[in-house]
């Protein structure tokens, strides 16, 4: 596919396992050496807590369309042949996997380095919302790559004196400018920030 982009997005319904394999044969080319893999599986337990699963929700059509100016975005910094992003949503139990990147080049680091890049701008900046599920209760979780990213942009903000404090960016952003009340803001472009 000389000249065009091969990429595959997806985001699989509840009760839709992930299909590795699928991913791992669409990057899969005989011009490549490379092909990198990122699975993000449900654990068991986090802080001392028993997991029992993941629960994810996502606003599909601004999460397709901002995974896929991610994939653009690494084919820009590095030279990458094609890109495979799956997340699943609904209900995600203990070691399944519940997102999975596969990319192909034709020297590893550029797969290996583009991989990172990809798992941690879909964590950043892609409105998925997950839940874990504990024995003895559930609780939403931000991601800590959001998390970075909101704080850096509060900072941003307080640089240009446009904000004071954490509460004033949040206020901001349920005045107008989220679609999604708190789970996600969008920028006054065509990215979401959050």
């Amino acid at each position: 596919m000389a000249g065009e982009e091969k990429n595959l997005v997806e985001i699989l319904e509840e009760h839709c396992p992930i299909d590795l394999s699928k991913y791992i044969n669409f990057v899969h080319a005989p011009h490549c050496g490379a092909i990198a893999t990122f699975s993000g599986t449900t654990r068991d337990t986090f802080e001392g807590k028993t997991v029992m699963e993941l629960r994810y929700e996502a606003y599909v059509p601004m999460a397709i369309r901002r995974m896929k100016s991610i994939c653009s975005s690494a084919r820009s910094s590095w030279n990458l042949s094609s890109i495979a992003v799956a997340h699943r949503l609904g209900a995600v139990p203990v070691g399944e996997t519940s997102v999975f990147i596969a990319i192909s080049s034709v020297h590893r680091a550029d797969a290996l380095e583009a991989c990172k890049f990809v798992i941690d701008e879909v964590k950043a900046s892609v409105p998925i919302w997950k839940k874990e599920v504990y024995a003895n209760g559930e609780i939403w979780k931000e991601n800590s790559e959001f998390l970075e990213r909101r704080l850096g942009l509060v900072e941003g903000r307080r640089d240009e004196g446009k904000a004071s404090s954490m509460r004033e960016f949040e206020v901001e952003a349920h005045n107008g400018k989220s679609c999604c009340g708190a789970k996600v803001k969008v920028d006054d472009g065509s990215d979401i920030a959050t």
